[in-house]
This record gives C-alpha cells, structure tokens and sequence, in this order.
C-alpha cells in the first residue's frame, strides 16, 4: 500500500491502467460524498509574470452585485448549519461560468499549462512504476449497472490525457463546444485564469448571496419551491436513474451552452447545475459556527473530518451529475468541496471583482 496519498485516488489511478490495487474498506467507501472526486492530486506549479487582460480582451460580460445581508446556510446538511446572518459588500460577478473560448484565450495568451497536462510527480507515489505516472484526470463514465451506489468508482475513471481540452480523454475535443463552461480545471488553473483577468475567485458568501438574488428565503432551490416551473426544467442536473440511465429531460447529458437555463433575478445564470464552481474558501465542515458576521473569507486552514490531510477548497452550484437520488448539493444553501489539485470533467468556475 503506497503510503502519504489519499488511498482513493491511488486506487482509482491503478485501477485504471489495468493494475491490481488493494479493494478499499466500506468505511472509506462511505466516508465518500457526492464531490469528493477521487483524482491524483499534484504539486500546484506557480505562475509568475503573466500578463492581465483588459475587459477589451473577452473576459465576458459581468453584473454588479450590490452588498446586502442575508442568511447563509441550509437547514438540510450538516456542514451549512448553523444557517447564519452575513453582510457582503457590492462587487462584479460574470454572468456566467467561464467558456471553453474564455479559457483558451488565456491559454493562447499566456501559455499556462493546466495541473491536469502537467507530469505527475514520482514523489507523490514512492513505489510505482513512472511509466504508468501519466498526466490525467477523472472522467465520469456511465456503467451499464451498478452495485448500489456506496462506491463511486464504479463511474469515475482516471483517463490519461484527459485536460480541459479533451475533457472526456484524448478521443474528445472542444468542437461546437466553445460557449459551454471550460471543466477540468483545479483550483490553481481557476486561479490563474482569474488573476490573468484583472479579477479573483469569489468567496462562499459572495457566491451563495449572489445565488440567491436578493429574493430567496428558504426554499428549496435558488428559484423557488419547485423544481420544475411550468413543466421546464431550471437548471442541468441528472434525471433519470443515477448513473447508469439520463433520460436527458433537460436536453443535456454532459454540460450545457452557458446561458441554456433562465437567469436568476441578479442576471446570473447556471448557479445551481451545469458544473461546480470553485470558490476561494478553504473548507471546513464547522465554519459556520463560528464565521464572521461581515465579509467572511473562509477560514485559515482546510480541514475535511472524512479526509483531514487533503487541502481543500469550498465548490458551490452542483453539476450535470447531482440527482436527488445520490447528490442533492446544487440545492440552495449547500456546500461543495474539492481537493485542490482533483480536476474533474464537472468542475469550473466564475470569477468576481472588487468594485
């Protein structure tokens, strides 16, 4: 057993390229939750001396987000309670998620070279053999049935050569994709971009308050009560039998044209479904209890009780994957959470600016 790495994400990498791997135990099984996305972390490269964009450059359209009060939290998971009053100043927010366009013209622009492309280090996995210590990522991958849905390795894959250019693997591309949001992206890669940009992540209280849009109480969704709103579905998410069978009711099976689902009454669109968003917390599932009033910005260190040597990083709106039957995080007032180096083919972001 390789030792100092989350052993999921080992597992998932051998299991992949056909090599024999110790089955993981049931508790590790079940301390796993719906976005907890087994990938092989990487050491996060720094980016120095990159130039910013103008807006002139297509960093797209933003709205502004005037500061208010509001209560944070959801009453229906344990790491959103307490739900809590907070204060957010105004600020800028994209409209929505950045494109797979957005991104390459930051890739053309300055080079960068997402974690996912970058060499995986032999350091991090003492023992293996580095022929098989390929740059990758993980993949959902439908199966043709399941035993149950307590391991989530039966429909995450590492793919080698899978990056935000070839989100699904190498036989993938971008083609007729450029306005979808870019996926593949760890937190570094989101970060970069952002700085690039002339803007940064948003917190989890910018995020949640501006998912909200100023109307939103205590329903269930950031739209209202009902799912549905006269018969038409309000966001990409999963529907049909999880994860073998989507139905496709919403049209999509993988993400969707940003932009495809009604605005929320901010002008936002896709805050709940399509692909998570990363956001600048560091998380800790008991922040809330003691989280500052004003402007909170996350705590000074991660910590995650299910895996408390990952460094991790607070993901909010859910993906095309959630389903009522096995992830109900892109419902309103929850809480995602990625490893910071896991990039995986539902996760992007959006970016906000100080006025």
């Amino acid at each position: 057993m390789i030792i100092n790495r989350p052993f999921h994400i080992l597992f998932l990498l051998l299991l992949s390229l056909g090599l024999s791997a110790q089955v993981p135990t049931q508790s590790a099984i079940d301390s796993l939750t719906c976005h907890d996305v087994p990938v092989p972390g990487r050491r996060t490269l720094l980016q120095q001396d990159k130039p910013v964009a103008s807006v002139s450059e297509g960093n797209g359209d933003m709205v502004l987000i005037k500061g208010g009060a509001f209560r944070m939290g959801s009453q229906h998971f344990a790491d959103a309670q307490p739900v809590h009053d907070v204060v957010v100043s105004d600020f800028y927010m994209d409209v929505h998620e950045v494109t797979n366009d957005q991104f390459a013209a930051f890739v053309e622009a300055t080079g960068y070279v997402t974690v996912a492309e970058r060499p995986l280090d032999p350091k991090d996995f003492p023992g293996v053999d580095t022929s098989i210590l390929v740059p990758g990522s993980a993949v959902f991958r439908s199966p043709a049935k399941t035993a149950g849905l307590n391991n989530h390795l039966q429909w995450w894959e590492y793919v080698p050569g899978a990056s935000w250019r070839h989100p699904e693997g190498p036989d993938s591309n971008l083609e007729g994709r450029g306005d979808h949001p870019v996926t593949q992206i760890a937190y570094a890669d989101a970060e970069a971009y952002a700085a690039w940009a002339g803007k940064r992540l948003p917190t989890e209280a910018e995020w949640e308050y501006a998912a909200k849009g100023g109307k939103h109480t205590d329903e269930e969704y950031y739209w209202g009560k009902e799912k549905l709103i006269q018969g038409k579905w309000m966001a990409n998410i999963f529907q049909g039998r999880f994860p073998v069978d989507n139905t496709k009711e919403d049209d999509f099976e993988n993400t969707a044209p940003v932009k495809s689902f009604p605005p929320n009454p901010y002008g936002l669109y896709d805050m709940e479904g399509n692909v998570w968003e990363w956001c600048a917390d560091y998380y800790r599932a008991d922040y809330y209890a003691d989280s500052p009033r004003i402007n909170p910005r996350g705590p000074s260190t991660a910590h995650d009780p299910q895996e408390p040597g990952l460094v991790k990083r607070v993901q909010k709106g859910g993906s095309f994957l959630c389903t009522d039957q096995y992830c109900e995080r892109y419902k309103a007032g929850s809480r995602g959470k990625g490893e910071v180096n896991s990039p995986t083919n539902n996760v992007g972001f959006r970016c906000v600016k100080d006025l």
